[in-house]
C-alpha cells in the first residue's frame, strides 16, 4: 500500500489520515509543533501511523498531503517534495491569512502560489471544498450508487491519476476541474465550496454529491 505522507495534522489532515489508515494505507503525520503533539492522534490511527518531524513525513510519503494554512505554504521543504505528487487542501481566508494581492485580484490561486514555490513537485488541489465531517462521513465503496465525487485540479495527468487512485480507495470518485488555474471554481464562496455536501455549507449533515452536481457547481462559479 501506499505511504501517505502529511504535513499539517488538524481537522481534515487528520480526517484524510484516518480515511487512509482505514483503507489499508500507512501515514507519517507532521506539524509546526513536533511529533510528541500528535502522539494521541497517532496512537487513536492504531499501528499504521507514525508521527514525524515535517522533513520525515516529506521523505516518507510517496504522497504527501499539505493541510496548512495559505500564510504558511513558503514553510513547506521543496527539496524533500521534488518529484512528489503533493495534495494541496489549502484555502485562502484573508481574516486568517491576511490579504495577498494576487489572490484578491484572481491573477492567480493559492494552488498556484505552492506549485510555484515547489516548481519540482506535482501539485494537485483537492480536500479544499468539504468540510472534514461530510468527508468522514460519504465515503462509499466503488460501485455505490450513493458514492460523491471530489473535486481535482492539477497541471500532471499522471499525479491527477494518482490521486484519483488514492482518492478511490478512500471511497471517493474524482472529477477533474481541469489544471490547477481552474482552482478557484471551488475555492471559498464558490457554489462548489461546501453547499453540494451540505446545503447550509458545513454544519447540516451530508449529502451525497455524485460527479454531475459537482461538475454543475463548478461551471457556476464566477469572478
Amino acid at each position: 500500500m501506499t505511504t501517505i505522507g502529511f504535513i499539517g495534522s488538524g481537522m481534515i489532515g487528520s480526517t484524510v489520515a484516518r480515511l487512509a489508515v482505514d483503507a489499508g494505507h500507512d501515514v507519517v503525520l507532521s506539524n509546526s509543533r513536533g511529533p510528541e503533539t500528535l502522539a494521541d492522534l497517532v496512537a487513536g490511527l492504531g499501528p499504521n501511523a507514525r508521527a514525524g518531524t515535517v522533513d520525515e513525513a516529506a521523505t516518507a510519503g510517496d504522497l504527501v498531503v499539505v493541510t496548512i494554512p495559505q500564510k504558511a505554504y513558503r514553510d513547506v521543504p521543496a527539496r524533500l517534495l521534488a518529484g512528489k505528487t503533493v495534495l494541496d487542501t489549502i484555502n485562502y481566508y484573508p481574516q486568517r491569512d491576511g490579504h495577498v494581492a494576487e489572490l484578491e485580484d484572481g491573477s492567480t490561486t493559492s494552488s498556484e502560489l505552492l506549485q510555484a514555490h515547489l516548481p519540482d513537485a506535482h501539485v494537485v488541489k483537492v480536500f479544499n471544498n468539504v468540510n472534514f465531517r461530510q468527508l468522514a462521513e460519504l465515503g462509499r465503496p466503488a460501485g455505490d450508487p450513493d458514492r460523491s465525487a471530489l473535486a481535482i485540479a492539477g497541471d500532471d495527468a499522471g499525479a491527477k491519476a494518482a490521486v484519483a487512485a488514492f482518492l478511490d480507495s478512500v471511497g471517493y470518485d474524482a472529477h477533474d476541474a481541469g489544471p490547477l488555474a481552474e482552482g478557484w471554481r471551488y475555492q471559498p464562496g464558490m457554489p462548489a465550496y461546501g453547499t453540494p455536501y451540505a446545503p447550509d455549507g458545513f454544519t447540516e449533515p451530508g449529502a451525497t454529491v455524485p460527479a454531475q452536481t459537482l461538475a454543475a457547481a463548478l461551471a457556476d462559479a464566477r469572478r
